[in-house]
């Protein structure tokens, strides 16, 4: 099986690492720790060589007795840098778990301990596992350390809501629990093992993302807390696949992902154009984008005064036209359509399934932004995904660039069907078994 590398910094969620290690090893898995001073504190390094057979490093100026060797294999003639050793040998390092402090350090390349230092050298795929308050986590400047992480390519799992540390406290923080741990490290060891793989070579996508904004007059407008994180998670990892991705974004300030042609637009109306025009061409849409419901009938030219305080502007709104709707009337065989539905507390999944069917879409993917720490500017996210033959399938909470992948594993299914379809009504022998 594989060699795991698990760091372990100063947190009370550190005791979840032993029963981590001991899964994995029930998995075949061989596995070394590396802690920090911090970590010590809660668990011993004795409790960890006691159930992974190997000794604990500390410092990158202590003597490793194995030399770098995981458990099981011949210890090498000459002693080697212990933080490069460890990661070269490593097939993926879990760090778990993952203070706001590590976090920072990562993020920014510091290099102070052992185990920042093996993880600025390592070259295996590292899956990151935070674990803190929830005034911590959603610090701005935690959720940023965490979003460059990513992008850089770490896989950040969780955290979960539930009870924290603090007696009496509940929210979000809570690190995930050590068989998530392990379904996260299996998948990142088989990711790692797949070629380079490109299966939507030839696909051409379209994805919106970001809010609109629908202007009152020269200064003011009606807008909506959109990012556009989730859209272009979705584009980045289409064309990951070999797509040829399009973005239409309305108002979205991030980097634009490699690969991606972006298509900057304002107002819903822009956004209904720039769709219109590449539609046709389609072979999949994916709408994120927040497309405001109504807009200021006449929208001033220049911008309102405040003149009389008690007799503020009274504002005529009109409705915007349904981009969606109007794009599934007009849909050829064989493209599919996914749209988004950004719902608050109960009768969420009701009211986007009736929202799936009245746009006559293949599927819908639906989450509740009442949860705090997802949603609109968030870089985590959790939702469930609603097919048009009745499907659901819940990705729960990660972060926004794995829950594309998921809601691109099930574009990928509802492609296949699509295309079976077309097959049977070609020839309705093939229903019959002939």
């Amino acid at each position: 099986m594989a060699r795991l590398l698990f760091g372990v910094t100063g947190g009370i969620a550190a005791y979840k690492m032993l029963e981590t290690a001991r899964l994995a090893i029930k998995a075949g898995h061989t596995v070394r720790v590396i802690q920090t001073e911090a970590s010590q504190r809660f668990v011993g390094a004795a409790s960890f060589a006691g159930i992974t057979g190997a000794p604990v490093l500390t410092s990158e100026f202590e003597d490793d007795p194995l030399r770098g060797a995981y458990p099981g294999e011949p210890t090498p003639d000459r002693a080697p840098i212990s933080h490069l050793a460890l990661v070269e040998n490593a097939e993926l390092f879990l760090i778990a778990p993952a203070s706001a402090n590590t976090i920072a350090k990562l993020a920014h390349g510091h290099a102070d301990s052992l185990l920042t230092t093996a993880a600025l050298a390592a070259p295996c795929p590292v899956v990151l596992a935070p674990a803190m308050n929830n005034r911590m986590y959603v610090h701005p400047a935690v959720q940023a350390n965490l979003a460059l992480l990513a992008d850089r390519g770490v896989t950040v799992v969780g955290p979960g809501t539930g009870d924290l540390a603090s007696h009496g406290e509940h929210g979000v923080g809570r690190m995930s629990e050590p068989a998530e741990l392990m379904e996260a490290v299996e998948t990142g060891l088989a990711e790692a093992a797949r070629p380079l793989e490109r299966p939507w070579l030839g696909v051409r996508v379209l994805v919106t993302a970001g809010g609109t904004r629908e202007p009152i007059d020269s200064v003011r407008f009606i807008g909506n807390r959109s990012s556009g994180r989730m859209g272009f998670a979705l584009a980045e990892r289409a064309a990951r696949r070999g797509a040829e991705v399009t973005a239409v974004a309305a108002n979205v300030a991030l980097p634009t992902p490699a690969g991606v042609t972006v298509v900057p637009v304002e107002t819903a109306a822009e956004l209904k154009a720039a769709c219109d025009e590449r539609f046709d061409a389609t072979d999949v849409l994916l709408m994120a984008a927040a497309v405001a419901d109504f807009r200021p009938r006449d929208a001033a030219a220049h911008k309102l005064k405040k003149t009389d305080p008690t007799h503020p502007p009274q504002l005529v709104l009109e409705p915007t036209e349904d981009v969606l709707s109007t794009l599934a009337g007009r849909r050829r065989p064989g493209q599919v359509l996914v749209g988004f539905a950004a719902e608050h507390g109960d009768g969420a999944i009701d009211y986007a399934r009736g929202k799936l069917e009245r746009k006559r879409l293949d599927a819908i993917v639906v989450n509740d932004i009442s949860q705090p720490g997802i949603g609109f500017d968030a870089a985590d996210n959790e939702v469930t995904i609603l097919a048009r033959d009745g499907g659901e399938l819940r990705l729960r909470r990660s972060r926004k660039e794995q829950i594309a992948d998921g809601v691109l594993d099930e574009v990928d299914k509802l492609r296949a069907k699509e295309s079976e379809d077309r097959a049977i009504r070609a020839d309705p022998a093939r229903t019959a078994g002939v």
